[in-house]
């Protein structure tokens, strides 16, 4: 592997982390959120992930076998949840059915929060490996320079 893979590979879970970190903000802004334009209360989502080859096909029929099994991320989607919504009564509220219940998202604070701190040790380990492959990088051309 090159040091220029190795930075592909970094590079692909730092998007992913990223795309993961935007959506659980915006989850966690959208906790309250009675009314969307679909209609109904806001439905929670979550990112799936997908290994994505790091070489094209081109690529990978030029390197030899031991390569080929070299992978990185890619965001294969954002889905939304299927969990029922919170009923809270609110009689006062705009949003209240005729019993005076509001229907707010299945949001788990503390749920998010893990999923949260998970994506940014991910993103972390990400920029970790990118600065240890700049850094070997850099000690090659000084050991070339000599």
């Amino acid at each position: 592997m090159d040091f220029m893979t190795a930075l592909d590979i970094g590079a692909s879970g730092l998007t992913a982390q990223r795309a993961n970190l935007n959506v659980i903000s915006m989850n966690m802004a959208n906790i309250r959120t009675t009314k969307t334009l679909e209609g109904g209360p806001y439905r929670r989502k979550s990112v799936s992930f997908e290994a994505t080859p790091v070489y094209s096909p081109f690529d990978t029929a030029m390197q030899d076998q031991l390569n080929r099994e070299l992978n990185g991320v890619k965001v294969l989607g954002v889905t939304a949840d299927n969990r029922p919504f919170r009923q809270v009564y609110e009689p006062n509220h705009p949003d209240a059915n005729d019993q005076g219940y509001v229907f707010y998202p299945d949001i788990n604070v503390v749920e998010e929060m893990t999923n949260m701190m998970s994506a940014t040790r991910g993103y972390e380990a990400n920029v970790q490996t990118i600065t240890a492959v700049k850094q070997m990088f850099t000690k090659a051309l000084r050991i070339g320079q000599g």
